[in-house]
């Protein structure tokens, strides 16, 4: 019998992590929950809302606490978040960089997708 999924969290693995969280509590009302610091900055942090989690991880930190990590392909992530109202969500992000202009999709999602402080793109995307 194949194992229970439980929940999906990304980590995001970025340079510096303040930069990052105005985007997400700021803008898009999302609480940090979990701060590790790591010297005198954040080395790990859990956001969070409505259900949803995004992590983030400072690369020095991945060196110290996976190091088998810690010289893996550098690349960024996409997250796709399902929201209830994306007219909304485009407002509290204006100004940022636009990956995807508002669009509806073939499978009649109304979506606008932006990059984050971390360089990595968040798609918001309404159904129905």
């Amino acid at each position: 019998m194949p194992p229970t999924f439980n929940k999906l969290a990304p980590v995001l693995v970025v340079d510096a992590i303040e930069p990052c969280l105005p985007f997400w509590t700021d803008r898009l009302g999302f609480t940090r929950t979990v701060e590790v610091p790591e010297g005198d900055r954040l080395g790990f942090v859990i956001l969070a809302k409505d259900g949803v989690e995004v992590m983030y991880q400072s690369r020095e930190s991945v060196r110290k606490d996976i190091p088998a990590l810690a010289n893996g392909p550098a690349g960024g992530a996409n997250l796709y978040i399902e929201v209830d109202d994306v007219a909304a969500v485009e407002r509290a992000v204006k100004g940022a960089e636009i990956v995807v202009p508002r669009r509806k999709t073939f499978y009649g999602a109304d979506e606008i997708g932006v990059r984050e402080p971390g360089g990595n793109a968040v798609i918001f995307g309404q159904h129905g």
